[in-house]
């Protein structure tokens, strides 16, 4: 009467779930894969993670020919980060990773290894991109403005003052060189 009998039903409801275990036992979001910020600035490595049991995360870092471990932990557990990131990591139990006083050189690709108790493992990658702030040169030319409007100011100051003073000079040799006042005598008539 029954297509299938208890014991078939049980063994495909095992099989259907450990596949889906198995498909789906480590998964990582990440709303954006590449990021660009400036020099000094901070930025956030923005992962969600689920997987089954508690999973030891590992970020790494690299660039050309560049390769090393940023850090690595566990959610609530242990937390493991290099000496080269110490005072610039922020870790958290999603997974995610914050890095703080961007370089030049931070530039590069972070990878994040999800790796579980079992032993399997997956990664995800993204791309970061450093720049340096074009406002600083801003900042030099808007100085550069200051100089030479002060400049400017002082070279008119000095040009009035000079005119001024010729225009003295020029009054007091023209006073020089008319005669005496004499006492002319009027003469009646």
């Amino acid at each position: 009467m029954w297509l299938w009998d208890t014991q078939e039903v049980a063994l495909f409801f095992s099989i259907t779930l450990y596949v889906c275990h198995l498909a789906g036992a480590i998964s990582i979001r990440s709303p954006q894969q590449s990021l660009t910020r400036p020099v000094q600035q901070d930025v956030l490595f923005s992962v969600d993670i689920s997987c089954v049991g508690i999973p030891t995360i590992q970020w790494t870092f690299m660039s050309g020919r560049v390769s090393r471990e940023i850090g690595a932990w566990q959610p609530g557990g242990f937390t493991n980060v290099s000496e080269d990131y110490m005072d610039r990591i922020l870790t958290y139990t999603n997974g995610s990773m914050g890095l703080s006083d961007l370089r030049i050189q931070d530039t590069g690709f972070y990878m994040i290894t999800v790796t579980e108790l079992s032993g399997s493992s997956k990664d995800a990658g993204f791309v970061l991109n450093v720049e340096e702030v074009l406002y600083e040169d801003l900042q030099y030319l808007a100085v550069f403005a200051v100089v030479l409007a002060s400049l400017a100011g002082f070279l008119m100051v000095s040009m009035w003052l000079m005119d001024k003073a010729y225009s003295q000079i020029n009054a007091w040799r023209q006073r020089r060189q008319m005669p005496e006042n004499d006492v002319t005598e009027l003469q009646p008539l």
